[in-house]
């Protein structure tokens, strides 16, 4: 199991782009690894043909995606039929890689292993994890998800955007925040250092306690 802030763990693996070694097919993107259960499942279908949509928008922010699950090369490759006949993707040339993880041991490394999901087999299968790594592979975020719950990619999309721009800028994005909405002014930044960092202006809005904390900007550009 990995924890916020730990370097993902190279590893090679087999995917149905090739074998990759992990850290140097990142580069010096950023990466959203994501998880799955099976192969021709009906919600990982639709995921993995959102995904598919989405990659020209995580590409022009510099992120790499690549999927996992415990399924054989060949066995993703024939799903990979059907996941662009369902989302009508515009090429045959599936847009990312999938891992081939069948002996489990990243699912196990990466705390990815649902014990209450198994295979035909009666072996327990990955679930809906997501990892978004950032360039120096360390990792930024991790949600997990049940089986039967499809993922809001848009929504990673999201984080990725604000995960970039707060690296870059002193400030933090409010609940519910969407690029080009204001952003709020780290606390660690006093008034005399917003001002110049910040020429745009912001504004200070006031509560009970008197303390000015909820500090106010535009969005800076990067």
């Amino acid at each position: 199991m990995v924890n916020l802030g730990d370097i993902i763990p190279d590893f090679s693996a087999k995917t149905t782009q090739g074998d990759i070694k992990f850290h140097e097919w990142v580069g010096d993107s950023w990466c959203i690894l994501f998880s799955h259960p099976n192969a021709f499942t009906p919600v990982c279908t639709t995921e993995l043909g959102r995904v598919a949509h989405l990659v020209p928008e995580f590409r022009s922010r510099n992120v790499k995606v690549i999927g996992c699950s415990c399924d054989a090369v060949p066995v993703q490759d024939k799903w990979i039929e059907d996941i662009s006949s369902y989302a009508e993707l515009p090429t045959t040339d599936f847009p990312f890689p999938i891992i081939a993880d069948e002996s489990r041991s990243l699912a196990v490394t990466l705390g990815m292993i649902d014990p209450e999901e198994k295979d035909k087999d009666g072996l327990p299968v990955t679930c809906r994890a997501v990892f978004v790594i950032d360039p120096s592979k360390k990792l930024r975020l991790l949600i997990l998800y049940p089986a039967t719950t499809g993922r809001n990619f848009d929504e990673i999309l999201r984080v990725v955007e604000s995960l970039q721009l707060t690296d870059a800028k002193k400030v933090a994005t409010p609940a519910d925040w969407k690029s080009g909405d204001s952003v709020m002014i780290q606390p660690t930044v006093t008034d005399e250092e917003a001002k110049e960092l910040f020429p745009q202006g912001f504004t200070t809005t006031k509560v009970p306690s008197g303390k000015g904390y909820i500090r106010l900007t535009p969005q800076p550009q990067l």
